[in-house]
């Protein structure tokens, strides 16, 4: 290991690469108090030295692991003692905006919160939000395919890259810098890295599609009856709307109230006794014209029964408190030990499944929280839920949610990924010709298994 270190360090030059005490000293993810166990992290500062570093690597049979931001949820960047964690942190830089096209070019390290920052400075969006947007990197967001808060009306990460470029295991150098919206020259290969997790390819480098800056963000909370409801409320503000409807987030009562009582910071803008609570949020392009018509759509989902109470956001300090609400999930760990979840189904077959969680849950725990909230609009689900202070009943826990998803046809990752957390469990939402087809792109591409090795699915067949 050390000669290898030394060739890693010639080619990162000083400060490249960490040892000892400055990589167990780092948190393995920024939800997670463990450390980095991996004997080294490798920092490159460009493309050229990930090459170098992934050929050397290849050759001799070393494990690499890449990290961005270490936000996951799915140990998709969890390091051994025998792996090297090769962190892009240093590849942070806005290479290029370009106001007429309407793109942005960037190194994979960059901030998800910067890379925001910056088209809005320049007049435009990235659409991509999600809670941890001040320490997500846009190399872990393609890894990952991230979700988030918009995809109803902008899709998910794949929908935002319009090209990049990604250094195989080997050292080769994938660079397909697609810089436009339609281009069916062949096979899209930037799909074989968004959304792998690192297996195939480390992304170093993005074009990434921007959109107009919206004049107009209008948001409001709203109060329902019966969860049936919902899916008329959706239909309806959708239509209504007329395609400026950007969020439609729902948080479950237990959800809610937890986030609005003490010592949570927000104060409840509506009572705490309603079933469901929905925060819809629409993007449009005249701020007296969008308002109008929000009212109108609100005027027309009460007259309807569909909604029992609301409150309007009348500035950006109360659009800002509303979706302070939504984001503070760090108040479910009051409840710890306490297991997260990022499901996915069609929206006809919520109401039924989370019923089912539920009482597979009373029936294996007696007690439990389940707090529940998520991205109604696209049909994720994320549940937060403490079944007593045994943390060993973890895969117990994991059953009563992930088995009821596979007579429904539904997903054990909407938006987090696999890694080793929902491994275990990928039968549910895929098949075997599937995983077998997975196996063959990892044998081809990564064929001495060097990659984020043992993620996702066992590279060979049990």
């Amino acid at each position: 290991m050390g000669d290898l270190l030394a060739q890693l360090e010639n080619i990162t030059g000083p400060g490249g690469v960490l040892t000892g005490h400055d990589v167990h000293s780092r948190a393995s993810g920024i939800w997670r108090s463990d450390g980095i166990k991996a004997s080294a992290i490798v920092r490159p500062r460009n493309t050229k030295q990930v090459s170098d570093i992934l050929r050397i690597c290849n050759d001799i049979g070393q494990s690499v692991v890449p990290h961005g931001g270490l936000t996951g949820l799915v140990e998709s960047a969890i390091t051994e003692t025998e792996d090297i964690a090769l962190s892009l942190e240093r590849m942070n830089q806005v290479e290029e905006i370009n106001v007429v096209d309407r793109t942005m070019t960037v190194e994979s390290g960059v901030v998800l919160q910067t890379v925001q920052e910056v088209a809005e400075n320049s007049g435009l969006m990235y659409p991509l939000d999600i809670g941890a947007r001040g320490s997500s990197t846009v190399g872990g967001n393609i890894a990952t395919n991230a979700g988030g808060n918009r995809v109803l009306r902008y899709g998910m990460t794949r929908d935002m890259v319009l090209g990049l470029e990604a250094v195989l295991a080997d050292g080769t150098v994938v660079s397909s810098m697609n810089e436009m919206i339609k281009n069916n020259a062949g096979y899209d290969l930037k799909q074989l890295f968004i959304g792998t997790e690192g297996s195939l390819g480390v992304v170093t480098r993005a074009v990434l599609r921007l959109r107009e800056q919206p004049r107009s963000q209008e948001t409001l909370l709203v109060a329902v009856d019966q969860f049936e409801q919902l899916p008329e409320l959706l239909k309806v503000m959708d239509g209504k709307l007329g395609g400026t409807l950007s969020a439609f987030e729902v948080m479950w009562n237990e959800f809610y109230c937890l986030v609005t009582t003490e010592p949570a910071q927000q104060k409840p803008p509506l009572d705490q006794t309603y079933p469901y609570y929905v925060l819809i949020e629409a993007m449009g392009g005249d701020s007296e014209t969008d308002r109008a018509r929000l009212e109108s759509a609100l005027t027309e989902v009460f007259e309807a029964g569909l909604v029992q109470d609301a409150v309007l956001a009348e500035n950006e300090a109360q659009r800002r408190e509303l979706w302070a609400m939504r984001d503070d999930v760090e108040q479910v760990n009051r409840f710890e030990p306490v297991f997260i979840y990022d499901v996915s189904m069609r929206i006809s077959k919520m109401r039924d499944y989370v019923d089912e969680v539920n009482r597979r849950l009373a029936e294996s725990f007696g007690e439990y929280q389940n707090f529940t909230f998520g991205h109604i609009g696209d049909g994720n689900i994320h549940f937060a839920i403490s079944a007593g202070t045994d943390s060993q009943v973890h895969h117990e826990v994991n059953c009563c949610v992930y088995e009821p998803l596979r007579s429904i046809r539904g997903s054990v990752s909407a938006e987090h990924g696999v890694g080793l957390e929902k491994k275990r469990y990928l039968d549910i939402s895929r098949t075997d010709e599937e995983v077998r087809l997975m196996r063959s792109l990892k044998s081809a591409l990564d064929p001495n298994g060097i990659l984020n090795p043992g993620k996702i699915f066992d590279v060979r067949a049990a």
